[in-house]
């Protein structure tokens, strides 16, 4: 599996830290930047692991900011990104097994990163469950479809 991980100033000490369990655990990681906890734009970072994961580029993504709100917001302006906000391991797994999200969206100022290890590990292990959730899923992509064509 390769992860694509990305973050503002906000997030970026988080950010080193997830790619540090990343590498433990042998998931390669593309690192989209920033590099340091110098001020940056949070959308520039969101559309870079968005459009890896949308171009197949990388199998999954993971954002970080300071609430995670707006790495979140961004990411799902683009078309087959499904972002979601996780701060707990139930949600993570929920996120996927109902929601089938590809880029999990994490709080930089507001979890502890053995928090965030919990919330990955699960979000990573946790398959698309499929069957009833699957037509929900697909309901998501015929608004996007919709929206592009209006």
């Amino acid at each position: 599996m390769k992860v694509a991980v990305g973050s503002d100033h906000a997030g970026f000490e988080l950010k080193q830290k997830v790619k540090e369990y990343l590498a433990e655990t042998g998931i390669e990681v593309e690192d989209v930047g920033t590099v340091s906890t110098e001020s940056v734009d949070y959308p520039d970072f969101a559309e870079k692991v968005a459009l890896e994961v949308r171009e197949g580029r990388a199998d999954r993504g993971i954002l970080m900011c300071g609430t995670g709100v707006g790495v979140c917001i961004a990411a799902n302006k683009l078309h087959g990104i499904r972002a979601a906000l996780v701060s707990d391991p139930e949600i993570a797994r929920l996120s996927r097994e109902h929601n089938d999200a590809n880029v999990l969206c994490l709080p930089g100022r507001f979890i502890e990163p053995a928090a965030a290890r919990a919330v990955v590990k699960t979000w990573l292990e946790t398959p698309f469950a499929g069957g009833r959730h699957e037509r929900r899923v697909e309901k998501i992509a015929r608004l996007e479809r919709e929206e592009s064509a209006r």
